[in-house]
């Protein structure tokens, strides 16, 4: 079977930093929902840019269904693959409505106008993700929850069988949150769509991913200039074992607390000062 996004060999780096990315190679099945997890710095966000085209690996190649993702024309990419970045403030004043049906311009015909079911689809986008009442509303009078919630709306409109979100439930409640992952583990359901998310909620990502991908932070004592720095550790697998409790320490420099409930292992971050600091460790 064709990996739908295939990173062979990827490095990537700002400036003379030590590289984010160094020579990562993963393969994403098609219509998996994949959780991207790991501490600040590692290039979560990073790898799903490069994942986009919306950033270009300095070394290494990325494949789109087994096609050089530099080949494709951007309104090509555009209809195969949705990027949600992380939320911003909009520098224009577009409505709701405005910034979700933009996600539509690669489908416009030659006339460059949108047809009823561009604005069918965007309506459509609003209604799911609990943002149709603000459509006529300007972006940016909205909160930070609400607007990441029209962002992701946006990416639903573009209809797109790859969906990458950098933190989709970032400023989000509760109830926002659950239901964000709701939806997605529905349109996965319903389209076979391939989705990442990067995600610092373990516990969320595990309840509905079928895959995680769990990125370490570089060896200390490293040339951080060197272009030749160790490869970037990872480890790619089901939630359970990929967020087992010694995995999450070695990653985070965390102790954590963790049990297994229903089919999921849930875990919680426990400091030397937490009031339960003494129970770090596993319950099974």
């Amino acid at each position: 079977m064709t990996a739908a996004i295939q990173v062979n060999q990827v490095s990537f780096g700002y400036s003379r930093q030590r590289p984010v990315l160094s020579h990562i190679s993963i393969d994403i099945r098609p219509g998996v929902f994949l959780a991207v997890a790991g501490p600040n710095g590692v290039g979560k966000s990073t790898l799903i840019q490069i994942m986009a085209g919306a950033l270009r690996p300095q070394s290494g190649m990325v494949f789109l269904e087994g096609k050089d993702l530099r080949s494709y024309r951007v309104e090509n990419l555009a209809r195969q693959i949705a990027l949600v970045r992380q939320e911003f403030v909009p520098a224009f004043g577009f409505s709701v409505f405005e910034t979700v049906l933009m996600a539509r311009t690669p489908y416009y015909g030659q006339w460059g106008f949108e047809s009823r079911k561009d604005r069918d689809l965007a309506n459509r986008a609003l209604e799911r993700t609990d943002t149709a009442r603000f459509a006529s509303r300007p972006l940016g009078s909205l909160s930070a929850g609400e607007r990441q919630r029209v962002f992701i709306a946006r990416a639903l409109a573009q209809d797109t069988p790859i969906l990458l979100l950098d933190e989709p439930t970032s400023f989000l409640d509760l109830k926002h949150q659950v239901a964000i992952y709701d939806l997605l583990k529905t349109v996965q359901q319903e389209t076979a769509a391939t989705i990442l998310a990067v995600t610092h909620d373990i516990n969320l990502a595990s309840q509905y991913c079928d895959e995680a991908l769990l990125l370490y932070p570089p060896a200390e004592g490293g040339d951080s200039g060197s272009a030749s720095a160790a490869p970037l550790r990872y480890r790619i697998g089901p939630p359970t074992e990929v967020f087992a409790p010694e995995e999450i320490q070695r990653a985070f420099g965390v102790g954590v607390f963790s049990g297994i409930i229903g089919q999921e292992r849930f875990v919680i971050p426990l400091g030397v000062k937490a009031k339960d600091a003494n129970l770090s460790g596993r319950l099974t």
